[in-house]
């Protein structure tokens, strides 16, 4: 009994310190969950609402969004640069352009000014739509820190340095950790890839004269079945727009059968399948797949997790940058 009073304040400063930390990985670097709390309460609700009317009528709002938000954070942080429009801006260049959900973002944003002028950014209610997007498609909610500001510069050329579907793992791991992101981080993000689709020329080099050592020719890490499959829907000579499936047979929930997929040899893109053929992102593919022997992981919840952290790089708070009246400006 004495013991127990003994370590009692021990114990009590362990728990204060565990949840401290786990108030910073929520929290980030000046943004905070309810930001707006009593500067716009119904921020969070209007920007819902607005997904869930656009999703009723395109589906493909959902991963359109959730890449739309990767792409922003990873050039210049989450500053909703990607939004604006111009004729060398982020939004032109080839993995932006034919985005699905720019509409949203759009109408949420005027809702939000005729209901808060001046108040929610363009960066916040895109972090806030994808949220909803991913519940959307039967994926876990998690809580998402506001607080973001809107950045006044957008670059095309700095496009250049997003994650590419041809990228080694290492390039993908040092691409992941410049922005403070760790190996389970990228596995865990990648797996956004279980909804949504990509257009045949991101990876058709894959299924014809890759290797000489595949009797069809095609990449030797997949599926031989999935290879015909998947030149009957990207013949050599056909449609390089033609969208295909990421995740195939579910592409439309958000669920770990992309990584069963992966297991099977069925992953699409090159840099999707080298998640399961590198040892050293193998076994968080295998801990999401619940491989016995090894500590299991939830992907739906380790995912928002891994989303906090993503919509925290280089966010810009205070007094940097601006709250823009319309999205696709500066003021």
């Amino acid at each position: 009994m004495g013991s127990f009073f003994i370590h009692t304040p021990t114990f009590l400063f362990l728990l204060l310190i565990a949840m401290s930390a786990a108030a910073a990985l929520v929290q980030g670097q000046g943004t905070r969950v309810g930001f707006y709390s009593s500067t716009c309460p119904q921020a969070e609700s209007i920007v819902q609402k607005t997904v869930i009317s656009h999703f009723q009528s395109n589906p493909a709002i959902a991963p359109g969004l959730l890449r739309m938000h990767f792409h922003d954070c990873f050039v210049r942080g989450c500053d909703a640069s990607i939004l604006i429009n111009g004729s060398s801006t982020e939004k032109t260049t080839g993995p932006n352009r034919l985005l699905n959900g720019y509409d949203v973002i759009d109408d949420a944003k005027t809702q939000l000014e005729a209901a808060c002028p001046g108040v929610v950014s363009c960066a916040d209610i895109l972090a806030l739509a994808t949220r909803d997007s991913v519940v959307l498609t039967k994926g876990l909610t998690w809580k998402v820190p506001t607080g973001r500001r809107d950045g006044r510069v957008s670059l095309a050329s700095e496009v250049n340095n997003l994650p590419g579907p041809r990228d080694s793992i290492d390039v993908q791991k040092q691409k992941f950790a410049d922005k403070g992101l760790n190996d389970q981080d990228l596995v865990t993000l990648v797996g956004g890839h279980t909804i949504g689709t990509s257009a045949c020329q991101f990876f058709r080099y894959r299924l014809y004269n890759f290797s000489t050592t595949t009797v069809n020719g095609a990449d030797p890490s997949m599926d031989a079945s999935f290879v015909t499959q998947l030149q009957a829907l990207c013949p050599a000579d056909g449609d390089a727009s033609r969208r295909i499936a990421l995740d195939t047979g579910s592409q439309n929930t958000f669920d770990t059968s992309f990584f069963t997929n992966l297991k099977n040899g069925r992953g699409v893109l090159e840099s999707d399948q080298k998640l399961w053929t590198d040892a050293s992102t193998k076994t968080f593919v295998q801990r999401f797949l619940g491989v016995r022997g090894l500590l299991g992981l939830n992907f739906n919840l380790e995912f928002g997790r891994s989303m906090v952290k993503m919509s925290n790089i280089g966010v810009k708070t205070g007094t940097d940058g601006e709250i823009r009246r319309v999205c696709t400006a500066i003021n």
